[in-house]
C-alpha cells in the first residue's frame, strides 16, 4: 500500500540539530561510471503540476480524471489531506479520479511530512472546510517558513492557531467559507505562499488580490503554472502589475488532462551525459511548459553540453543532452531556478575549474538548508567551499575523498549525492530513500541508465 511505501520519509533531529546518518537504513553506493553512457530515460509526472491539479479538481464544480499523475510521497501526502477534508481521490492505474466533496469538513488531521506544497497550499482549502483542521510534518517541516501565508490567510477572515510560532504545527478552523480580498505579503522565503492563495481564491467570497511587498520573489514560473492551472478551469485570473495577482470568485472547472513529465526531476539524468560523455533521451518533453526545469535547455549548454529537440507531435519531444566529458565551470545566478540548484551545483563540483552560483538565498528554507548541506557535503569529498548567503563558490576537489554522503532527508541532496559519484569513487549516500518524495524509484532508474 502508498502508505507503508512512503512512509521512511522523516529526519529525527531536532530543530536546530545538525544531521547525522540515519542507522536505520543502509547507506547505497553511488555507482561510479566513467564510460559514456546512451540511455533513453522516462520521467515521472510533475510534482508541482500534480499537486495544483489536485487542489484545484478538489475544489471543481464536477469531476476531474489527472492522467500520469505522480505517484509519490509528496504526491500521496497531498491525496491523503484531501481526502481528510471530505474529497474522494480514487486510482485508476496512473490516473487519478477526484470527485469534490459536497461539504469541505475539518475535525481532522493534515500529515505534511517535509512537502511544501501540503503545509503552504492546504490550510486556504482547510479555511473552506467546517470544523477544525490540524497540521503536523517531518520535525524539520516545522523550521520550514510559514508565517507569511499563515498571517495572508488571518488578514482574508480565517482563524488560525499557531500560538505565534508562525510555522508548524498550526490548527486552521474553518467556518465553511473564506472572505477574501486584498492582501500584502512578503514571498521572499517561498513562491508557494502566493500560489497557496490563489489555488483556492476562486472559491472564495470576494476571490483575492495578492500584493507581493517583498524586496525579491524566487520562482516566479511556478506562480505563472498557478495562473495557468487556474485559467486552463475557466477562472477569471490577471496580473495588472508586477508582484500584484487578482483572481476572481466564480466555479473551478472539472477537466480530463495528462500531466507532463517532471523536468527538475530530468536534471540529475541528464547531467550523467555530461559526467560520462555520453548522451540521455528524456522522452514526452514538452515544446511549451511553465516548469522550471524547462531551464535545463539554456543552462546545461554553459556547462558543455550540446541539447537537440526533436518533436514527435502532440507539443512534446525528445530532449537529448551530449556530453564530452569535460564540464566547463559556470557562473549561475539563480533566482527563478532554485530547485534546480543542487544538481547543477553537484556538477560544478566535477567541473575543470572554480563556479559561482547566486541568487538562491531562498533555498536554505526548502526540505532543509540546501547551501549549507551543500557545502558540508562537497567539503567532505575534497572541494573548497565558500559559503555565501545567497550562494556558493566552488572549487572542484584536487584530492577526492570517499564519504557518507547526508541527504539531510532531502530528495535534491540524495540525487546530488548520486552526480557527484558518478566521478568521485567511495560516495555512499545515506537515506536514498529521501528521493520517494518525488521520484520513488531513482536508483533503480539510475542503475538502468548506466546498464
Amino acid at each position: 500500500m502508498l502508505e507503508a511505501k512512503y512512509s521512511r520519509n522523516t529526519d529525527d533531529r531536532l530543530p536546530g540539530e545538525s544531521a547525522a546518518p540515519d542507522d536505520d537504513v543502509a547507506d547505497w553506493a553511488a555507482p561510479t561510471y566513467t564510460s559514456p553512457i546512451e540511455s533513453t530515460v522516462s520521467i515521472p509526472g510533475s510534482k508541482s503540476l500534480t499537486t495544483r491539479e489536485l487542489v484545484v479538481s478538489a475544489l471543481g464544480d464536477s469531476p476531474s480524471r489527472i492522467r500520469a499523475a505522480l505517484d509519490s510521497r509528496d504526491s500521496q501526502l497531498m491525496t491523503d489531506a484531501l481526502r481528510a477534508l471530505g474529497t474522494t481521490v480514487l486510482r485508476e492505474g496512473d490516473d487519478l479520479i477526484v470527485t469534490p466533496a459536497e461539504e469541505l469538513l475539518g475535525s481532522t488531521t493534515i500529515a505534511c511530512g517535509l512537502a511544501g506544497t501540503v503545509m503552504r497550499f492546504v490550510p486556504a482549502v482547510a479555511g473552506l472546510a467546517l470544523g477544525p483542521t490540524a497540521f503536523d510534518g517531518d520535525v524539520y517541516a516545522r523550521e520550514r517558513p510559514m508565517r507569511s501565508i499563515l498571517d495572508a490567510l488571518r488578514s482574508l477572515g480565517v482563524d488560525i492557531a499557531d500560538e505565534g510560532r508562525g510555522a508548524l504545527p498550526f490548527t486552521v478552523h474553518g467556518t465553511g467559507s473564506v472572505r477574501g480580498g486584498r492582501v500584502e505579503l512578503d514571498a521572499s522565503g517561498s513562491s508557494q505562499f502566493v500560489s497557496g492563495l490563489l489555488l483556492s481564491a476562486a472559491r472564495f467570497d470576494e476571490g483575492v488580490h495578492v500584493v507581493h511587498t517583498g524586496a525579491t520573489l524566487p520562482s516566479l514560473p511556478h506562480i505563472e503554472m498557478t495562473l495557468d492551472v487556474l485559467r486552463a478551469r475557466g477562472v477569471n485570473v490577471s496580473s495588472p502589475a508586477p508582484g500584484e495577482w487578482i483572481v476572481e470568485p466564480g466555479p473551478i472547472a472539472g477537466r480530463d488532462l495528462t500531466i507532463e513529465p517532471d523536468l527538475s526531476n530530468a536534471a540529475p539524468f541528464l547531467a550523467a551525459a555530461l559526467v560520462t560523455g555520453g548522451s540521455v533521451t528524456i522522452p514526452l518533453w514538452p515544446a511549451s511548459t511553465t516548469q522550471v526545469g524547462d531551464q535545463l535547455r539554456e543552462i546545461l549548454p554553459q556547462f558543455g553540453a550540446g541539447v537537440t529537440y526533436t518533436p514527435t507531435g502532440d507539443g512534446v519531444g525528445d530532449l537529448t543532452v551530449t556530453g564530452t566529458g569535460r564540464i566547463k565551470p559556470v557562473t549561475l545566478h539563480l533566482p527563478e531556478a532554485g530547485e534546480l540548484a543542487p544538481n547543477l551545483i553537484g556538477l560544478a563540483a566535477l567541473a575543470d575549474g572554480v563556479s559561482e552560483f547566486t541568487g538562491i538565498g531562498h533555498i536554505r528554507g526548502h526540505e532543509t538548508d540546501r547551501i549549507s548541506a551543500l557545502a558540508t557535503e562537497l567539503t567532505k569529498v575534497g572541494c573548497e567551499v565558500e559559503e555565501r548567503e545567497d550562494g556558493l563558490r566552488i572549487v572542484p576537489p584536487t584530492d577526492p575523498q570517499p564519504s557518507v554522503w547526508l541527504s539531510y532527508a532531502d530528495h535534491r541532496m540524495a540525487t546530488t549525492g548520486a552526480i557527484v559519484g558518478l566521478r568521485l569513487p567511495g560516495i555512499e549516500i545515506n537515506d536514498v530513500e529521501s528521493t520517494s518524495k518525488t521520484m520513488p524509484d531513482f536508483t533503480e532508474m539510475w542503475q538502468d541508465m548506466l546498464r
